[in-house]
């Protein structure tokens, strides 16, 4: 038996954005004098809040300027250094025929997040999709966008949902949120970090978490 409501996570999950999310990263960092040679460092940037990823460089009333460099990069270039894990569209459209309810739950900026789903075909899977605000700061939480998931999915206690996501942040805010969690392989967080994060389960593609999400 499945689930009836799915949230999932975007970077890292639906669409590899790692390198628009590193060039951006390192674009707001050499803004502010900090050089990082080789933007693949700088992975840990995919999935979490940036409040939290730049607050690694800068006390907190400079994270807010860096927060912009790094927002100006991905509007203009950033977005589009970017694409669907291979089987992702045949996944969702798989789960859109057996009348999964989808929603999208991303730190990523809403306004973002639904401009990369329409630009990759993908929107058209989903129910919503839940991000930060830009004028919201924490709105970008993992756990807060999960709940606002889950209010508009109807059930705001989790009744019936499970999380997909690739990084601790998605397992640790589905948990928090009362959800079953499971995490993908093909992303940005390795086996070691989902399972010590208490992932329920694991997929090592997207057709095998189709098989799970519809057949579980």
């Amino acid at each position: 038996m499945g689930w009836d409501v799915i949230l999932f996570d975007l970077d890292g999950t639906l669409t590899d954005s790692g390198p628009g999310i590193m060039h951006a990263a390192q674009y707001a960092l050499d803004a502010f004098g900090v050089h990082v040679e080789d933007a693949r460092t700088l992975s840990f940037f995919v999935g979490p809040p940036l409040v939290e990823t730049f607050a690694r460089y800068f006390p907190p009333e400079q994270v807010p300027a860096a927060i912009e460099q790094f927002r100006k990069y991905y509007r203009e270039h950033g977005w589009l250094e970017n694409e669907p894990y291979p089987g992702v569209g045949e996944c969702l459209k798989a789960l859109a025929v057996q009348g999964k309810k989808m929603f999208v739950a991303t730190s990523k900026l809403e306004e973002m997040a639904r401009r990369v789903l329409t630009h990759f075909g993908l929107m058209q899977y989903f129910t919503d999709v839940c991000g930060g605000l830009a004028n919201d700061p924490g709105s970008g939480k993992k756990i807060n966008v999960v709940r606002r998931a889950l209010t508009s999915a109807g059930c705001p206690d989790g009744t019936g949902a499970v999380l997909v996501g690739d990084r601790s942040y998605d397992v640790l805010g589905g948990h928090e949120a009362g959800l079953q969690t499971v995490g993908v392989l093909y992303g940005y967080g390795s086996r070691e970090e989902l399972t010590s994060a208490g992932a329920d389960l694991l997929a090592e593609t997207p057709e095998e978490l189709k098989t799970i999400l519809l057949y579980r």
